[in-house]
């Protein structure tokens, strides 16, 4: 299989149990909700990366990633596969602000709107929520629609 992008996603969970996600702006996923990232560049590691994703996009600076889930993302231009690191931290600085890529906003975890989401999250992004760790593939057909799934 190949990835041609190599990309993180960190969910952010304050002190009250709300998660941060942002509405992307542009590019890949534009108007999806999505947790804050992007490419690992070469020579990063999934943690660096993530790291430096979270401050170029939301200016909050996260320490202690947990890994949560490695998912593989297979569209049927295959230019678009993607491997993805899922993080989630609780511990950062900082106040999060709006850096050009979407607008940030804080949800409770019962509120995080699956359906302005990828179509995969509904499938995988609760369960990281409440602390399972995951290992998935995911097919998409050409309107973004998971078509098929399966534990990896």
């Amino acid at each position: 299989m190949k990835f041609p992008y190599k990309v993180n996603i960190c969910y952010i969970i304050n002190e009250k149990g709300e998660v941060l996600l942002q509405k992307k702006r542009r590019g890949f996923g534009e108007g999806n909700w999505n947790g804050p990232g992007g490419k690992i560049e070469p020579g990063e590691t999934p943690e660096e990366a993530t790291i430096r994703e979270i401050k170029e996009e939301t200016d909050l600076t996260v320490r202690n990633l947990e890994k949560m889930a490695e998912l593989e993302f297979i569209f049927p231009d295959e230019s678009s596969n993607n491997y993805c690191h899922v993080f989630i931290s609780t511990d950062f600085e900082g106040d999060p602000k709006d850096m050009g890529e979407g607008e940030l906003q804080w949800f409770k975890k019962e509120d995080v709107p699956l359906d302005k989401m990828w179509d995969d999250d509904k499938y995988w992004l609760m369960d990281v929520l409440n602390g399972k760790h995951i290992n998935k593939r995911f097919y998409f057909n050409n309107q973004g629609r998971v078509i098929k799934h399966i534990n990896l």
